[in-house]
């Protein structure tokens, strides 16, 4: 203003509007002494006069004075000041710290000020500090209530980011459901069914809502099961769970009877289920996730290996396999709280190692081996309630030794010795070529975790177990290659849990 031959340099007389005199003193002060003394009564106009006249010094001494006095009563007003201003680096530390502080930020009045974007980048975040969901939920509904009439159209967009499956089962009847705004609005129905799924059905039923924050102490991880080295190789019988986020690998309890081979794996809620294999194939096995060991259920009525299981609508399916002899079209179902298989409707085709996975309330058995020397393309889908199998769109390759899951009402493909990934839609039955691995494998695991497909380990063309792990989201069609895997393995089981951790996540 002052120099650079700007018009104000050439007069004897500057009026300068938009500045109270205390502030202007201030800074007066601090132009000829080079001291001042900064207050939260005049660090705001101390920092927009410093920022007028291009002090930075004193500038940067403000936005460091605000920074020290974080707290969650202030943190937001500040954070806000920091956007207007571009202070990024004060604007991030406001952010972080109330995110950390979240419990104690939203008891304040300047969390019921927030606008509805800025309050849905705070719970829509997975780095949101808090001992439980239902906080979440309680923070909320203040701010709904706080304007009722104003805000009353804005609760469905932001329920849409409270993981209301994770809310205790207890609480979501006795608050939740009950809540009259809840109950007068339509839209949030869909909400409450998918968390009353989720506290029947457990893991079964995933969407973003279903994904732990990971301050809670939980998070997804992927367990990977038992396996082998190579064709004929040593049967490995680690458990072990592996978190995408932080890389680490953890073991669990040891598979018990490691010795047998090509069993089948899934995952019922938060525990997991082994069945089958090529000795004892009939014996069962599910995995205590809270109490870290395993524990033997009730047997197979027929005794199979190369099967595959899945769960749908909260009962476990085993379907297919070999028994020594034959390919096999039984199909099992396990009720977990009567402890008994019963058989259901065969499969129209007889098939082993084929990919199996629910999907929109149905099964779907894909390829697979009808005998030794072919591989079929075929895919059949179980509906529960008619108890019959019906004949779907062809997969584009016939194979075996492939894995399927699904992801938001999709089913993924991958393995069989070939590099594509397949997606099938159930609903519109066709099939779409997505991605390509790196390398062609059969046998990987596969699974969903944080919402994306991991796909890990598996069988190369020459016999060798590799130790990759691929990660691919279906939202950009990018597959990228991540850590190894503690060693090679193929044969193996690939399910995803929540876990809770020891340690405690903070940003």
């Amino acid at each position: 203003m002052f120099c650079n031959d700007h018009r104000e340099s050439r007069e004897m007389l500057v009026e300068i509007n938009g500045i109270l005199a205390e502030a202007m003193e201030c800074f007066l002060q601090y132009v000829y002494t080079g001291k001042v003394k900064i207050t939260t009564e005049n660090v705001q106009y101390l920092f927009e006069t410093s920022s007028l006249f291009q002090i930075s010094v004193l500038r940067d001494a403000c936005a460091k004075f605000l920074e020290e006095q974080l707290d969650p009563c202030n943190c937001l007003g500040i954070q806000r000041f920091a956007d207007t201003h571009s202070l990024k680096t004060l604007f991030t530390k406001c952010k972080n710290f109330a995110l950390q502080t979240f419990e104690d930020v939203s008891q304040h009045e300047e969390f019921l000020e927030l606008d509805k974007d800025e309050l849905i980048d705070y719970i829509c975040s997975d780095e949101l500090v808090i001992g439980k969901e239902e906080m979440v939920f309680e923070a909320v509904m203040r701010w709904v209530y706080r304007a009722v009439d104003l805000r009353r159209p804005l609760l469905h967009e932001l329920l849409t980011h409270v993981r209301l499956p994770l809310l205790h089962p207890n609480y979501f009847v006795q608050t939740v459901e009950v809540d009259q705004l809840i109950q007068n609005s339509p839209e949030c129905y869909q909400l409450l069914h998918e968390a009353r799924r989720y506290h029947i059905l457990g893991n079964e039923m995933m969407s973003p809502r279903t994904r732990p924050r990971r301050s809670t102490g939980y998070s997804e991880v992927i367990v990977v099961v038992g396996g082998c080295e190579r064709v004929g190789g040593f049967n490995l019988p680690y458990t072990e769970c592996y978190d995408p986020v932080t890389g680490e690998w953890k073991s669990l309890a040891k598979l018990p009877e490691f010795t047998k081979s090509e069993y089948a794996v899934c995952a019922l809620r938060n525990d997991i289920l082994v069945s089958g294999g090529r000795i004892n194939g009939r014996d069962v096995w599910i995995y205590n996730s809270q109490l870290n060991i395993w524990i033997r259920v009730a047997s197979l009525n027929k005794g199979r290996w190369r099967h595959k299981m899945a769960v749908l609508l909260g009962k476990v399916y085993v379907v297919g396999g070999y028994d020594g002899q034959n390919r096999l079209s039984s199909v099992e179902c396990y009720d977990s709280f009567s402890n008994r298989w019963t058989e259901v409707a065969p499969l129209k085709e007889a098939v082993s190692s084929p990919a199996v996975t629910s999907c929109v309330g149905k099964l779907f058995v894909i390829g697979g081996g009808p005998d030794d020397n072919t591989c079929s393309d075929k895919v059949q889908s179980y509906d529960p309630e008619t108890n019959s199998w019906l004949l779907r769109a062809a997969i584009p390759i016939a194979k075996r030794c492939i894995t399927a899951v699904s992801l938001n009402n999709l089913i993924y493909v991958a393995g069989g010795l070939t590099k594509a990934i397949y997606c099938y839609d159930p609903v519109e039955d066709y099939w779409m070529h997505v991605q390509n691995t790196f390398s062609r494998q059969e046998n990987c695991g596969m699974s969903v975790c944080n919402g994306k497909i991991y796909i890990l380990g598996g069988r190369r063309e020459n016999g060798e177990a590799t130790d990759t792990i691929l990660c691919y989201d279906p939202a950009t069609s990018i597959i990228t290659g991540v850590a190894a895997m503690p060693r090679p393995v193929s044969y193996h089981g690939c399910v995803t849990i929540h876990r809770y951790n020891e340690k405690c996540f903070k940003l």
